[in-house]
């Protein structure tokens, strides 16, 4: 295998979109804005959509344009049971273990959600290292300059030797013209949005050896 480092993400890629946590953490977010923003509900969801394509997500697109404590905001969108969603697959672990490279979690959350979801998953000991959003701050996936930064923390400076698991097809875009091997992940096909797509993980090994 030529790839030194795998950058995965984390919600909705290391669990299946439809547990319905990341539906749950939309929900949070959307009552964080409503009590304590004091946003209209019925302007939320236009709200959102537009910081989540402006800005990458709708955090960041909070912190340009209100007066937002990040930290409580993140600590609030996450609380959520995570065991009501989360089951470790035992297939799953043993993929992820057996890759000869460097495995780092690359997430738009934060690092006590990220410790959280992986405690749940029992996958924690898999990785070496969290990069999260305060890790890239102010940039977050998609842009070039969050690839950068993560690329610099896991001491890798080809990123040809470096590939990104994503279940959102603009960072998987994102990832490919920044240099790196992209796979996305779920039902949708790669459709050029990636150099590789799967959506069961004992495919993962396979894309991994056989990419050019």
């Amino acid at each position: 295998m030529k790839f030194t480092t795998i950058f995965f993400d984390l919600d909705d890629t290391l669990y299946p979109s439809n547990v319905g946590l990341w539906q749950g953490i939309k929900n949070r977010m959307n009552d964080y804005m409503r009590e304590r923003m004091n946003i209209p509900a019925d302007e939320i969801p236009a709200l959102r959509e537009k910081y989540y394509l402006q800005y990458g997500t709708t955090l960041h697109g909070l912190q340009k344009h209100h007066n937002i404590n990040v930290d409580d905001f993140l600590a609030y969108v996450h609380d959520l049971p995570l065991g009501n969603y989360l089951t470790p697959d035992s297939g799953q672990r043993s993929v992820i273990a057996s890759l000869p490279t460097r495995k780092l979690i690359f997430t738009n959350a934060d690092i006590p959600h990220a410790e959280r979801v992986l405690a749940a998953l029992n996958l924690r000991d898999l990785f070496s290292a969290i990069v999260d959003v305060n890790t890239v701050a102010p940039y977050c996936k998609p842009m070039p300059e969050a690839f950068a930064i993560a690329m610099k923390l896991a001491g890798e400076t080809d990123p040809a030797r470096c590939v990104m698991i994503d279940d959102l097809p603009r960072t998987t875009r994102a990832a490919k013209s920044a240099g790196m091997f992209s796979i996305l992940f779920g039902e949708t096909a790669a459709n050029g949005e990636a150099h590789a797509s799967f959506s069961n993980w004992n495919e993962l090994t396979k894309i991994l050896e056989s990419a050019a």
